[in-house]
């Protein structure tokens, strides 16, 4: 698709009257309501970015990303609950947990029935888009325009983006979507501008930027192959770690880096091919970790880019002081820890999201947040920026006033977590996590129970289940992990 047609077709459809749903919709009056700008990544660890201060932090930059924390706030302990793309994105809309939104894995659909932010954001006169990753299977609702990638999508490299565009046929899944030229990142980029350019400017706005990148295969855009050529990525401690500690359900399990270096030896790798000939197997983790690290950086590179873009667009508008701009993951996302690539797990690096947010007046600059707070909590969270309550079938609970460093005294100390797909050799488990203690439990097996004290042991690599100087926090973990799924509602 030209430009021509793309500007024809990005018509802004306004939202209209407000309207009270049948959920008790209800909006706080008294507060300017600010547009909201929500730029989401997919597999972007932590670890990636400069301001978190990980092992990575010395070699890399993301001096865009820094902005947003710059300006406002860093979230230290924020968690998905099933750290697997669809589902993330599905609770994040929701406010709910998968077990009751449908969305367990990447065969679920979405209901487009089921309530949403964007809904809810709608009904209060919010102009509503979102553009790029989707992944969710149907068709958007809530949103007076949407531009998304068919699937995962793709990042262009090899061919042309597709995009499906509200106003044309939906097809589900996979299928569908026009060309347009040029490398993912930069026309989903190029795509959320022109909607800003053309918005309403009588109504706020909520813009959903949604990036295929870093998701694997780490197609980078030709115009970074340089960039960290002559740095060696160092190595996460746990690279080499001995997994004999772990319970006997997860210690042979996952995506590793020497398969990963397998994958990478193939004349077809989307990067080039990895010559590992004559290497043994310590060499060839060495080696496919540098690759695999240059890949996903320079990846990074053009989300940084793009961030810069839209935060500058902010700026030159005048909306920047009225705006309360965010940037986050669908999930966290191993980078050698453990000898893993992807995510799933429930180990932190996986567990994790990066979590920053701006919004001048109300987050004070610089600062950093400690409180657990999971996916879930998103929607209610946005909706509260904008004084529209939660609607009570959301399950999560706004963190709004922690971070303007009011923690409410009842805020949860602890969360819960539920993988359920049992792929990728990740066995399915669920668990709990505390501000000190982690316990995993992978139910297919009836030994497999970890415990990982996380003081003492932030990299998670001894399991102290079986000690018996743990043996009372063992007890009070599993009370907590009962009460917590009870809770939630996922009993089966």
């Amino acid at each position: 698709m030209n430009r021509r047609d793309f500007l024809k077709n990005c018509a802004v459809i306004g939202a209209g009257g407000f309207v009270l749903s049948n959920h008790s919709l209800e909006v706080r009056t008294g507060a300017r309501r600010p547009n909201i700008l929500y730029i989401m990544s997919d597999d972007h660890s932590a670890a990636a970015i400069k301001c978190y201060g990980g092992h990575l932090s010395g070699v890399i930059n993301t001096p865009n990303i820094d902005r947003i924390a710059a300006g406002g706030i860093r979230l230290n302990n924020c968690f998905c609950t099933n750290s697997i793309c669809t589902p993330s994105r599905a609770t994040i809309l929701t406010g709910q947990y998968s077990h009751v939104n449908g969305v367990k894995n990447l065969g679920n659909p979405l209901d487009r029935d089921r309530q949403n932010v964007a809904k809810l954001l709608q009904q209060a006169g919010y102009q509503t888009a979102v553009i790029g990753k989707w992944h969710l299977k149907t068709e958007p609702s809530g949103f007076d325009y949407y531009n998304v990638l068919p699937g995962q999508g793709n990042y262009g490299v090899q061919n042309d983006v597709k995009l499906k565009e509200k106003g044309r046929p939906w097809q589900d899944g996979n299928k569908g979507g026009e060309v347009y030229e040029g490398y993912a990142t930069d026309v989903i980029t190029d795509v959320s501008l022109e909607w800003l350019k053309k918005r309403d400017k009588d109504k706020p706005v909520f813009l959903m930027c949604h990036h295929k990148a870093p998701h694997g295969l780490w197609e980078y855009n030709p115009k970074y192959e340089d960039l960290y050529k002559d740095i060696e990525f160092p190595e996460p401690a746990t690279l080499w770690e001995d997994k004999s500690h772990r319970s006997e359900a997860s210690r042979d399990a996952g995506r590793d880096i020497l398969q990963l270096a397998g994958r990478m030896e193939s004349s077809t790798w989307p990067t080039g091919q990895l010559d590992t000939t004559g290497m043994d197997d310590t060499r060839k983790i060495k080696a496919a970790y540098q690759k695999y690290l240059h890949d996903y950086m320079r990846c990074i590179a053009s989300v940084d880019e793009s961030v810069g873009r839209l935060l500058n667009y902010l700026d030159k508008q005048g909306l920047a002081g009225d705006t309360v701009a965010i940037y986050t993951s669908d999930q966290g996302m191993f980078l050698g820890e453990h000898e893993y690539y992807d995510k799933r797990w429930m180990f932190e690096d996986s567990l994790r999201m990066p979590f920053l947010v701006r919004y001048p007046g109300q987050i004070r600059p610089g600062s950093i947040n400690n409180d657990i707070i999971t996916n879930v909590d998103f929607a209610p969270f946005l909706l509260d920026c904008v004084r529209v309550a939660t609607p009570s079938d959301m399950q999560g609970r706004s963190f709004r006033t922690n971070l303007a460093g009011k923690t409410p005294a009842n805020w949860p100390t602890s969360m819960y977590y539920r993988y359920w797909m049992g792929a990728s050799g990740v066995p399915a488990h669920y668990g709990v996590r505390t501000k000190r203690y982690k316990l995993i439990y992978y139910y297919e097996s009836p030994s497999g129970w970890e415990l990982y004290d996380l003081e003492k042991d932030p990299l998670e690599i001894n399991n102290v289940y079986d000690e018996p100087a743990y043996a009372s926090v063992v007890s009070e973990m599993k009370a907590e992990l009962t009460r917590l799924r009870e809770h939630v509602g996922d009993t089966e």
